[in-house]
């Protein structure tokens, strides 16, 4: 029997030990999608409690505590710090299984050198050692990027922001570390949301451009990409919730247009053929840009009304989505392969039935002597699990080249989230170890030693360019 998340923590083998301790633990970190505050960081945020670190915003853990049995007081209410974390902590032993009681383990180890169970008896002693740390002078924002290992990290943006402290952090010669922006265009690409309108009028201020047909909202968007990219920005990012997929002309899409501004009501066809026109449109410009286009598909927003009534939008009341994705998504890969104009892509689905469906559709589009032009992106939101990750990684060795993967992303609000990183790689090294121990890889530490560091940090270098 092993000690609870010891050194060897998901490492069953002794190749699977070698490759995580000598190689995977050694690279450092380019997590290129993630939901930091990019203000956060220029002013080196301090935190008053480990509560405001762990409970301020993460639904991951509301979802937890909720299903405990947990007053929603103690999750988004207004009760003390202290007794949200109390709450939290019973809820922990009751979360065997679930990566959060892993990642929450690794964290109190990584940062605050606690190794004991989170719990309603060693709660008291928790929050008295790990408050001592987060008081301390040192214990900032920036020095917990720079301590775990972090070279590169892309935000995610909205097209209008000013991205001002991305500016300030460019020319901030004190801190080293890449903070690039991520374009998310999701506002202006819903068209049947009822603040699409507002958005619009938000562009128009940010691009200093008149909107009044299609033409100008294309060009006031072009004008935001080329300020992003003049500030390093690499990717764009698309919640793609279902993928929509119909042709049509810039004149009629113009009139579509004109009629979400007039108020007018739309139909879904109607709807669809904006989002693939302007999907189009942006992917072009993508390409031009030599940027990459992530789309993240499948999730079902929003499924309880009342509490986002309540609570509003990313506060745990999400789930997975089984609408049928290949045939639209092939059609809109292909729309702009015909005219080699597809961007590199990275596809990732919310729903685990649909991970040979991306794994074997973009190895039609692979090509232009790009290693792994076109991605599977790693398991993401309800499948960064321990059965989640290792399934998306089989799934990408069995029909394409895992070796050639750009790994993992925290897909986080929260500071303290890059031991996921180190979870991911001790799964990624175990599965290695595991293919040498049955004979199906031979036991060449240099390459199967390479192949792990690239996938930890050295591919997604080299795919973004950065």
């Amino acid at each position: 029997m092993k000690n609870f998340m010891d050194e060897d923590f998901l490492l069953d083998n002794e190749v699977a030990v070698k490759l995580f301790h000598d190689y995977a633990s050694k690279m450092p970190i380019f997590d290129f999608h993630c939901h930091l505050n990019p203000k956060d960081i220029y002013e080196d945020k301090k935190f008053k409690n480990i509560t405001e670190v762990w409970l301020y915003g993460d639904h991951y853990k509301w979802r937890l505590m909720r299903s405990n049995g947990v007053d929603e007081k103690y999750i988004t209410g207004d009760a003390d710090d202290y007794s949200k974390f109390l709450e939290f902590a019973k809820t922990m032993p009751m979360a065997i299984g679930n990566p959060v009681f892993h990642w929450t383990h690794l964290e109190l180890q990584r940062y605050f050198g606690v190794n004991e169970l989170l719990n309603e008896k060693t709660a008291p002693m928790i929050w008295e050692k790990v408050n001592a740390v987060l008081n301390s002078s040192d214990f900032s924002v920036r020095n917990i990027i720079k301590n775990s290992n972090v070279k590169i990290l892309c935000t995610t943006d909205d097209p209008t922001d000013s991205l001002e402290y991305h500016k300030l952090l460019r020319d901030d010669e004190s801190f080293s570390v890449k903070v690039l922006p991520a374009f998310r265009p999701d506002k202006g690409i819903n068209i049947d949301k009822d603040d699409f309108k507002d958005w619009v009028k938000k562009l128009e201020e940010a691009s200093g451009m008149a909107i009044e047909d299609y033409q100008d909202y294309l060009d006031a968007l072009n004008s935001r990409l080329e300020y992003f990219d003049s500030l390093g920005c690499r990717l764009s990012d698309h919640a793609l919730d279902f993928v929509a997929y119909e042709e049509s002309s810039d004149e009629e899409v113009d009139g579509i247009f004109k009629k979400a501004l007039n108020g007018e009501k739309l139909s879904q066809i109607e709807i669809d053929k904006f989002k693939t026109n302007i999907l189009q449109f942006l992917g072009r410009k993508y390409k031009e840009l030599g940027w990459a286009m992530q789309l993240h598909i499948a999730a079902l927003r929003n499924t309880n009304t009342r509490m986002f009534e309540n609570l509003g939008p990313d506060t745990g009341y999400d789930s997975i989505n089984d609408v049928n994705i290949a045939y639209p998504l092939s059609k809109l890969l292909d729309s702009l392969e015909a005219t080699g104009e597809l961007p590199k892509t990275i596809l990732y689905t919310l729903n685990p039935k649909d991970n040979y469906v991306l794994a074997t559709l973009m190895g039609s589009f692979q090509g232009e002597g790009i290693p792994g032009k076109m991605q599977f992106g790693s398991a993401w939101w309800f499948n960064d699990n321990i059965d989640g990750m290792r399934e998306q990684m089989r799934t990408l060795a069995n029909v394409g080249l895992l070796s050639k993967f750009v790994g993992m992303v925290t897909d986080s609000r929260s500071f303290l989230s890059y031991p996921r990183h180190e979870y991911f790689r001790r799964i990624l090294c175990n599965l290695i170890g595991q293919w040498v121990d049955k004979g199906e890889v031979p036991y060449d530490i240099d390459l199967l030693g390479k192949i792990v560091e690239d996938i930890s940090y050295n591919n997604a270098v080299n795919y973004f360019g950065v």
